[in-house]
């Protein structure tokens, strides 16, 4: 919808409709779109449920100075 602004950091669901502004760092869905819930910090070690996002092997080799 035009006008509706969506904060930085944001995961909305597939289908969703935004009617209302979203703050950052939320994960939202539905129809119309709603906030889920917050996304904390100790959530953005993890890319699904209980397994941790490592960094090293995303980069590739080119990256083993980290």
């Amino acid at each position: 919808m035009p006008g509706i602004k969506i904060g930085n950091n944001v995961v909305i669901g597939a289908g969703s409709v935004v009617t209302k502004n979203l703050p950052d760092n939320v994960i939202a869905a539905g129809n119309p779109c709603r906030v889920i819930r917050e996304i904390t910090e100790e959530d953005k070690d993890y890319y699904y449920k209980d397994r941790k996002f490592d960094v090293l092997d995303y980069l590739g080799d080119g990256y083993s100075f980290l």
